[in-house]
């Protein structure tokens, strides 16, 4: 047997260090430095129609910049709504009662959260407020549907021919001036 030496000892032992390292990195980059210790935020609530996409720890947004998450996603048995508990960093606790909020999309096809715009009264969101002014969620694969085949325009597609020729179609010229001949 050969005796080990103590370069491969050392190699191991800072390989090891190294690999220990990048998980500390990984798990306090994933955590956004916060443990979930002592987090300083308060909640809000919201009640929405539609939450598409929106699940629990979705981003809450203010012009973009993420200032909490959503902490839970219940439906109201009374009201038969959802209603969305936001945590929101108490750094932001001077919301206006006006304030409005949506589920909002990044992207075509990126996540869904929820977008806060504050309005402009005096008065001030408490913790476990409700936000009286909400919107659902778009769905764009519905909206879609219904501009390719049709199914809410109101509008007729130009190659419909089953009225042709009847007095009701509006296409159709009733007047002495038609060069048509019938036997």
């Amino acid at each position: 047997m050969s005796a080990r030496g103590p370069r491969l000892e050392f190699a191991v032992g800072a390989f090891l260090l190294l690999a220990l390292g990048s998980l500390l990195v990984l798990a306090i980059a994933s955590t956004n430095g916060k443990f979930g210790f002592g987090a300083d935020t308060y909640p809000l609530k919201a009640r929405f129609t539609n939450l598409g996409q929106l699940r629990p720890m979705a981003p809450v947004k203010i012009g973009g910049v993420a200032i909490g998450k959503v902490a839970s996603i219940e439906l109201d048995p009374k009201r038969l709504d959802a209603v969305v508990v936001l945590d929101v960093d108490s750094r932001y606790k001077d919301l206006p009662i006006d304030t409005s909020a949506g589920i909002l999309t990044g992207g075509l096809l990126g996540e869904s959260y929820v977008g806060l715009s504050p309005g402009g009264a005096p008065e001030i969101l408490k913790p476990g407020d409700e936000i009286a002014y909400t919107t659902p969620a778009v769905d764009l694969i519905q909206m879609a549907g219904k501009y390719i085949f049709g199914g809410g325009g109101g509008t007729k597609p130009a190659d419909d021919t089953s009225n042709s020729g009847s007095a009701a179609d509006p296409a159709y010229d009733s007047s002495p001036n038609d060069k048509t001949t019938t036997p």
